[in-house]
């Protein structure tokens, strides 16, 4: 990252899960001071952070504000940072090749800490000196694909166990949405361990 700019400018992006199950070890303070350690390492200055919440939808793709923010020439953006690529989109490779060719249009380069994106282009027709779009390619693509499609799997398997656990135990005649008007939700020990039932509300009810 030095041979480009001596100290670059960057963004960082820190993405939390709204599923329970992700917020262990990858908390919005845990990634940001990954995030610091790397950028103090690397003589990087990060000028600004944004923080998401993880959206189920492989429609919604949060950080497309921060890749707008590193589009405007004036912020003076050359690094946009991310713990993994998890972090940066769990769409799949499709998404996170649309997401990165966004960035690279505007010379900003997407980096993880743990190295997965390479920032290395091999031009495969360089000993003849010349170049064509076709002839230069990351060494890392492969890599960085299927950790994308990883991360779509791993939302997928979440959900899957989540939504799958919900139905079961609704089919069972408990309770896992807000009650209707005169009922609270209660927790009580049965059979398959604590679950959501009904009450009447004190107040309510009457």
């Amino acid at each position: 990252m030095n041979e480009l700019y001596l100290t670059p400018n960057a963004i960082a992006a820190i993405r939390i899960s709204s599923l329970k199950q992700g917020l262990i070890g990858d908390s919005e303070d845990a990634q940001k001071e990954q995030i610091e350690m790397f950028a103090k390492t690397h003589n990087i200055n990060v000028k600004k952070y944004f923080f998401f919440m993880e959206s189920a939808s492989k429609e919604e793709q949060p950080v497309q504000e921060a890749i707008d923010y590193c589009k405007d020439p004036k912020n003076g953006v050359q690094l946009f940072i991310v713990k993994s690529i998890d972090r940066f989109t769990r769409g799949g490779s499709y998404v996170y090749d649309h997401l990165k060719m966004q960035l690279t249009k505007y010379n900003v380069r997407l980096v993880d800490i743990y190295g997965i994106i390479g920032g290395q282009q091999v031009n495969t027709l360089e000993h003849l000196g010349v170049e064509y779009s076709w002839s230069v390619y990351s060494p890392t693509k492969k890599a960085e694909i299927l950790e994308a499609e990883r991360s779509k799997d791993e939302i997928r398997d979440i959900l899957s166990r989540m939504i799958g656990a919900e139905i079961r135990y609704v089919r069972m005649g408990y309770r896992i949405s807000i009650p209707p008007f005169g009922y609270e939700n209660a927790k009580v020990e049965t059979v398959h361990g604590k679950r959501v039932t009904l009450k009447p509300h004190p107040q309510e009810a009457k």
